[in-house]
């Protein structure tokens, strides 16, 4: 089955420290500037998502959402988080462990286009 994101070791490491200290997570990634284009890490339901927000999979156990406007640029790439060192948005919960999410890319196969539209 083709994932629309996944996560790098580096990404699920974050996750699993991030869970140990605050419980469930969720992760949102809408459009814009600043922090906005930056997928940023909640309690789960700390950010509410609703008819404009797409689920586009989960990662270590973590729903990931981002804006249907934004989705719509991003429909036919994979979505790769990772965690790189540095200082992540300024209302997401790994900036104190001085470490950072960030979205990577790949544009779809035409054969994984083609097993999306048939799910």
């Amino acid at each position: 089955m083709v994932e629309r994101v996944t996560a790098t070791e580096d990404a699920l490491r974050l996750i699993n420290t991030l869970i140990n200290i605050h419980g469930s997570l969720m992760f949102h990634q809408s459009g814009g500037c600043c922090d906005g284009s930056s997928p940023m890490c909640y309690q789960l339901g700390e950010f509410r998502t609703g008819e404009s927000d797409v689920l586009l999979g989960e990662i270590g156990d973590t729903p990931f959402y981002m804006s249907k406007d934004q989705y719509e640029y991003w429909k036919h790439t994979q979505l790769i988080i990772d965690a790189i060192d540095g200082r992540g948005g300024m209302f997401s919960l790994e900036g104190p462990e001085g470490k950072r999410f960030i979205t990577r890319s790949r544009v779809f196969t035409e054969d994984e286009m083609r097993q999306l539209a048939n799910s």
